[in-house]
């Protein structure tokens, strides 16, 4: 790791202190929504969809403005001003609707600097690293989650989990959010600006084409796998009290962070696919896990769930560096794709859960993930054959 630029060092350093906020956040706000605030889970799932989805154009937008006008810094910049303040004001909220709209707001933020940020880490990798570096970012990312989980598991076992603390709790994420902001502000350099690039003809490539087509197998795959909210409430229904339940996200960072950049290392060692099928693989054993509803098997199931996510994001993002000619409109769409169809499994999950009940929904995901990982490994052997 001693090879890592100083800028990339910089930027891990900006998402450990954002998504140490997030991780304050995530595992007690499906309770907040579903307990607090007494919604049910379908209104849960319009949450999920609705934040997840709304990042769709900017990532987009976004990755295209980064290619077309040579704009990188300014909209990672802005991007995480958007996430710090909106956390926040999550403790203000009366209803299912304002969180929503506070959601909405922190995937906009989180869309409009996806796709350059990644832009950035790419041009200050070395040759033939990429996977070590996003390893490495990622695996500073998730240092930050298990950071912010464990600390949101001592203020709820010292102060309780009353309402009053949980809207304290969404307070002080301003926090960390105003650090990451300042650290990618006054000490990330902007990648180099090519003054020729805005006048340039931009159309994607046959190579860009090519790798958008490959991504599509991991859009399904989110289309059925369980957003982490899905997991919490998963985690609460077989028992598990609110006050440890920082901790399962404690063990999916946790495992998150010590795999992330031997993820890096085996993808540039031995390629793309193999880590792709060892995470789809993660992400099925993680579903059959929850569908077993012991305590026992949903902390097992976190372990696999924390496997499946750095797994396939660092292979999918390291794919796009490989292969991809304009980088930024290809992550973004990445992103967008990601964010699509993880609203449309969320949205389709919650109704099932909502109408019929969790082991009909449990089921459902178990039988996506499981049909899509069979036909990866059947079409992975085809090919080296």
């Amino acid at each position: 790791m001693k090879y890592i630029n100083k800028n990339v060092i910089m930027l891990g350093w900006v998402s450990f202190f954002t998504d140490m906020a997030s991780a304050m956040v995530m595992p007690i706000l499906p309770i907040f929504v579903v307990v607090v605030l007494d919604e049910g889970m379908d209104k849960l799932g319009i949450i999920v969809a609705v934040s997840t989805f709304a990042s769709y154009a900017l990532r987009l937008v976004s990755g295209y403005i980064s290619d077309r006008y040579g704009i990188v810094k300014p909209l990672v910049v802005g991007g995480y001003a958007f996430s710090a303040l909106s956390k926040p004001l999550i403790g203000f909220t009366q209803g299912y609707k304002s969180v929503a709209g506070l959601q909405v707001a922190e995937r906009l933020g989180k869309g409009l600097r996806s796709a350059p940020k990644d832009v950035m880490i790419v041009q200050y990798s070395r040759e033939n690293a990429s996977g070590k570096t996003f390893g490495f970012h990622k695996m500073m990312d998730i240092a930050g989650e298990l950071s912010g989980a464990l600390i949101l598991f001592v203020l709820l076992w010292y102060f309780g989990q009353s309402e009053t603390v949980m809207r304290n709790i969404f307070y002080a994420t301003l926090v960390p959010g105003i650090i990451g902001l300042i650290i990618v502000t006054f000490f990330v350099r902007d990648v180099p600006k090519l003054k020729s690039h805005s006048k340039q003809s931009f159309t994607l490539t046959h190579h860009d084409k090519k790798t958008i087509g490959a991504l599509f197998f991991y859009f399904l795959f989110l289309l059925f796998v369980f957003s982490p909210s899905f997991f919490t409430m998963q985690a609460k229904e077989v028992g598990i009290a609110t006050t440890v339940i920082p901790l399962l996200f404690v063990v999916s960072a946790g495992v998150q962070t010590l795999s992330s950049y031997l993820f890096g290392i085996l993808i540039d060692r031995f390629g793309v696919k193999r880590v792709l099928a060892f995470s789809y693989a993660c992400g099925t054993a993680a579903q059959g896990l929850l569908t077993l509803q012991s305590p026992v098997f949903t902390w097992t199931a976190y372990v696999f769930l924390g496997l499946f996510t750095v797994a396939s994001l660092n292979a999918n993002r390291a794919f796009i560096a490989q292969n991809a000619y304009n980088k930024g409109s290809v992550y973004g769409v990445f992103y967008a794709g990601v964010a699509l169809f993880g609203a449309l499994g969320a949205f389709i999950g919650g109704l099932i859960w909502e109408h019929f009940d969790m082991q009909i929904a449990l089921i459902y995901a178990l039988a996506g993930t499981l049909v899509l990982t069979v036909l990866f490994l059947l079409m992975k052997g085809r090919h080296e054959n």
